[in-house]
């Protein structure tokens, strides 16, 4: 490492003597002047392939009842048995609808109840719910489709910086800077009696395992940790990082674990052995933030201090950056995001066909906004507006055109394609207090069927 890298400072935690009080949550920043904030540490090449990430390799059609027949009458004459084969091949032969060019996300609900910023807000895998976790030491569970608060979470003695749902959707975990790490029941929003221990520090990202039989932490002390989820014990720690660990994540089928950190570092771990495979570093050396495997698990995206979100292929060689995608702000906050996919035609409940579907990338950015990025072109597809601090934290629905965010705002926000906005907004929602209809204030733009896909369906 540069011995002239500014190397971040330890933060300081304040006497909070109000309670939830109307001070601002922590912001962290790489010079170090940053205040007290829950939330985690203040975190180019191109292709000429479309990189389809998320497409189902589909077998191929087998052959129409009427094509088996023909073949089958070895003696029909050559003209008819033309004509009929021409007629079997018409549907394979239409055009797929051009790639959309815009997204047309619109704001459904507006999410309140957390009385500090929200770091983090997570669909839970089957869909039904949205967990956010916040710097009042609370995690709030709510309905995913009516936006009523069923749980407060309390229990932590600081900050929440980072939550991870277990694949069946009935434990939550969380990480906080009270250096520990807790598993929640979702159906009655109680903790499990034995807190995960081990971290020195502040812990600021965890991830379940595909199976959910372990969980991978990053923290402050600059280790990362994988758990034994069922023995809440220690199975191998990583003296991962010269700075603290800001991100981690799981690799879909389980066998490889990535982090990042602030000393500029993406590593790629064997989850058995914890060996380090890959190290992947940018030109810049610019601290990153947040860190996630695409869906197909073929790639690594990654945030940096720089304004850039990059995208790794780590397979190839020694790990090449082959998409940046710029146009938000990033300097001193930790922001995370989520993929989505859209594209092919809408059943009407926001699930779609399995044609044409293409990938998009989500983010916040500092001035406010959550830009949808096209993964492939990387054209700024949509900029959702209504925030009035910055969306530390967004995430896609499992199944649905839906999208969570939360930010330093206090609020959670939810937004879906417009075609569905209408609908929405004739659901009453069940407490004035904790949800709001917001304003119709997005322009209308042309109509879009969007789908959003279970991610993790890709097998090519």
């Amino acid at each position: 490492m540069d011995s002239n890298r500014h190397t971040p400072p330890k933060r300081h935690r304040e006497d909070d003597q109000n309670g939830y009080g109307d001070s601002p949550p922590r912001k962290r920043s790489p010079n170090g002047t940053s205040p007290y904030a829950s939330r985690r540490y203040s975190r180019t090449g191109d292709r000429d392939a479309d990189l389809r990430y998320y497409r189902d390799r589909r077998p191929s059609r087998s052959p129409s009842p009427a094509r088996s027949q023909s073949r089958s009458q070895s003696r029909t004459p050559s003209r008819d048995r033309h004509r009929h084969r021409s007629r079997t091949r018409t549907p394979s032969s239409t055009p797929p609808p051009p790639k959309p060019t815009t997204l047309n996300y619109a704001p459904v609900l507006i999410l309140r109840g957390h009385k500090k910023g929200v770091s983090c807000v997570k669909f839970s895998p089957d869909g039904r719910w949205i967990a956010s976790a916040s710097s009042d030491c609370t995690i709030k569970l709510w309905s995913a489709q009516t936006g009523k608060l069923e749980h407060t979470l309390e229990g932590h003695l600081a900050g929440i910086s980072t939550i991870s749902w277990s694949p069946d959707s009935r434990l939550l975990a969380s990480g906080s800077d009270d250096k520990s790490i807790r598993l929640w029941d979702v159906a009655t929003g109680q903790p499990h009696p034995t807190p995960f221990n081990g971290h020195h520090n502040y812990v600021y990202s965890i991830a379940f395992s595909p199976k959910g039989n372990m969980l991978v932490s990053g923290s402050y002390d600059e280790a990362v940790y994988l758990w034994d989820v069922r023995a809440a014990r220690v199975m191998r720690s990583l003296p991962a990082h010269s700075d603290p660990v800001s991100g981690v994540d799981f690799v879909r089928d389980g066998t490889l674990i990535t982090s990042c950190s602030h000393d500029g570092l993406i590593r790629v771990w064997d989850t058995a052995t914890g060996q380090c495979l890959r190290t992947l570093v940018h030109e810049d050396n610019a601290p990153v933030t947040g860190v996630k495997f695409s869906p197909n698990g073929k790639y690594v995206l990654a945030w940096t201090l720089d304004s850039c979100i990059r995208l790794w292929n780590y397979i190839d060689g020694k790990g090449k950056c082959v998409k940046t995608y710029q146009g938000h702000v990033n300097k001193k906050h930790s922001l995370e995001g989520a993929f989505g996919t859209y594209g092919g035609s809408s059943d009407g409940m926001g699930r779609g066909s399995e044609e044409a579907r293409y990938a998009f990338v989500a983010s916040g950015s500092e001035d406010n906004d959550i830009v949808l990025w096209d993964v492939s072109s990387k054209n700024v597809l949509q900029r959702l507006k209504g925030h009035s601090a910055p969306p530390l934290s967004v995430d896609t629905h499992p199944t649905e055109e839906v999208i969570a965010s939360g930010g330093l705002d206090r609020t959670v926000r939810v937004w879906r394609v417009r075609e569905r906005v209408e609908g929405e907004m004739e659901v009453e929602p069940p407490s004035q207090e904790s949800v709001e209809a917001p304003e119709r204030e997005t322009e209308p733009m042309d109509g879009l069927e969007m789908f959003m896909s279970d991610l993790v369906q890709e097998t090519g």
